[in-house]
């Protein structure tokens, strides 16, 4: 899978990231994503995630990641095909600040947190969802197993 990263922060470390393409290489094997997919995290702060909460979700606050599926059909849009189109599955924006505010929050570490929102991104672009408490713990219990096979535990 191709993945295409933008840090507006300058705060994620070379490893951080290596980390993070690791985990989602990892995650897109497990399900079974096709290898020319695309998709881009970006890592913003709070204050620029506010702004795209409050624009794209009418949530006037700071989040900890945001996903914008491309895979999905809204109301009166049209499906694009092609066979020659790559997949592209969307873009994931991660907030740098709520990484370590929910680090520390939860007890572990920074790395894990970045991992946990990274592969949580991921799923939302794939279509998993926790609106209901049995998506909810369908995509949780996920999470966790891609993380815990990873090597990425509490």
């Amino acid at each position: 899978m191709e993945i295409d990263f933008r840090d507006d922060t300058n705060k994620i470390t070379n490893e951080q990231m290596q980390l993070v393409e690791k985990l989602l290489q990892y995650a897109a094997e497990t399900e079974e994503i096709d290898e020319t997919a695309e998709m881009s995290v970006t890592f913003v702060n709070n204050e620029q995630i506010q702004i795209m909460n409050r624009d794209y979700r009418q949530k006037d606050a700071p989040t900890d990641v945001i996903s914008f599926a491309m895979q999905e059909e809204g109301e009166e849009e049209l499906a694009i095909v092609g066979e020659q189109l790559p997949i592209v599955l969307g873009d994931v924006i991660i907030s740098v600040d709520k990484i370590k505010e929910q680090a520390e929050e939860y007890g572990h570490s920074f790395e894990r947190e970045l991992g946990f929102l990274s592969v949580h991104g991921l799923l939302h672009l794939l279509g998993y969802d926790h609106m209901t408490p049995e998506d909810e713990k369908v995509m949780f219990t996920k999470q966790e197993e891609i993380l815990n096979e990873f090597g990425l535990q509490r």
